[in-house]
């Protein structure tokens, strides 16, 4: 079923003009104003660098993360890639787009706005695709018992029908993205920005005071302020002013503030390294990063950035592509192994260890390093010692006690 062929609603005068409307919500939604006075929109705040980095670090962690179905199999479980679900998560979501692609488009509009939906298309009881829904062409209302309904092309739909992620931190409410939540801070970085901008364009020396004695016209002032900027501006500043009719230059120093401008610049990552629980140092201010703490925070940005989000793709995916009978016999999880990779001497140890307890047969080792299987590999025991061979000779024997003198 393809909800795209029928016509949008036509929105009336008074949708766009009523605050209560939904046409209303979404609009002050995209725009939002900061105190700093900056317009915050999709656009400009991915346009800020810290803005832009954390979001697509988390969006492509997550499209780029494997997904797979299981099926239990007594106490433990194995990958079910017959299961018509495991090539929509894993492989193709559509005939367009793979199922990495929908994940980062979808996971882009929830951190950004709150919400992020994609449209699970289905033959029979069988799902055949998921398509990415833009976040305007969604109707959002709910039911007295808080279930959701989503109007997609004039009709409703229920949540078996569409995957609908919301931003983990705002406890299940709308609206309440990023671009609304972080608006003070990221409307901050966006002035940093600039400021930065502007003052390298003035060759990162500030302005000044041009005086006279005399009180001169409106007419000489705007030419002797011309005269100035054409032969002191932009890359002609540094050179020596010669001033005339009595003339006086005074330059304008940098303030304290002023002169703690990259102090101020990383205040502002890390706001936005506190907003999207992405780790400062993965934004690359790596003023206080060493080897050590940046690899716990690593680990810290998939146990508590990357681990809620993945839970809500995983529900999502378990409401629409399961039945309530597979959802007792299957599950539905992400690999993670390769952001828990270590370099290679510490792989080694850990395999090493791995195989003397009797956890891991070789071909187990070979599969986590993406090499084939051999054909006596799968022997589960520890590979340093030789079964059925005799105990090492003791080259320290135990003194033998002293006879008794007669």
């Amino acid at each position: 079923m393809w909800p795209f062929n029928r016509p949008a609603p036509v929105e009336t005068k008074s949708d766009l003009t009523d605050p209560t409307s939904d046409s209303w919500e979404a609009l002050t939604a995209a725009l939002a104003s900061s105190t700093t006075g900056v317009t915050v929109s999709a656009e400009s705040a991915m346009r800020c660098a810290p803005v832009n980095a954390a979001v697509t670090l988390i969006c492509q962690s997550i499209g780029t993360l494997p997904c797979k179905v299981y099926r239990k199999d007594g106490d433990g479980k194995d990958v079910d890639d017959t299961h018509p679900a495991y090539a929509l998560i894993h492989d193709e979501a559509n005939e367009w787009q793979s199922a990495g692609k929908v994940r980062e488009l979808v996971t882009a509009d929830a951190l950004l706005h709150g919400d992020g939906y994609a449209f699970v298309s289905r033959g029979g009881n069988r799902p055949f695709a998921i398509i990415y829904l833009p976040r305007d062409k969604v109707g959002l209302n709910h039911l007295d018992t808080g279930e959701p309904r989503y109007t997609i092309g004039g009709r409703v739909y229920t949540p078996a029908d569409v995957i609908h992620v919301q931003a983990p931190s705002l406890g299940g409410k709308t609206g309440l993205g990023l671009l609304r939540a972080g608006v003070d801070a990221i409307g901050l970085a966006i002035l940093l920005e600039r400021t930065s901008a502007s003052l390298f364009k003035n060759n990162s020396r500030p302005g000044g005071v041009l005086s006279f004695k005399s009180q001169l016209r409106k007419e000489t002032v705007e030419r002797v302020g011309a005269a100035w900027r054409a032969a002191h501006g932009g890359g002609k500043s540094g050179g020596i002013a010669v001033v005339d009719g009595g003339g006086e230059y005074t330059p304008i120093a940098f303030t304290s503030v002023e002169a703690q401008h990259i102090e101020q610049r990383n205040f502002a990552i890390a706001e936005i390294a506190r907003l999207t629980r992405v780790p400062v140092t993965m934004l690359q201010e790596l003023s206080k990063g060493t080897f050590a703490n940046t690899e716990q925070q690593a680990l810290q940005f998939l146990q508590l950035c990357l681990l809620p989000w993945l839970k809500a793709w995983t529900d999502a995916y378990r409401r629409t592509l399961l039945t309530v009978e597979e959802r007792a016999t299957h599950s539905l999880e992400f690999i993670v192994d390769d952001l828990l990779r270590a370099d290679t001497a510490t792989r080694a140890e850990a395999y090493a260890k791995f195989r003397a307890m009797g956890a891991m047969t070789s071909n187990d080792v070979r599969r986590r390093e993406n090499l084939p299987a051999l054909p006596d590999g799968d022997t589960l025991g520890s590979p340093y010692t030789t079964p059925g061979a005799p105990a090492p000779a003791n080259d320290n024997p135990e003194p033998k006690p002293k006879e008794a003198a007669a």
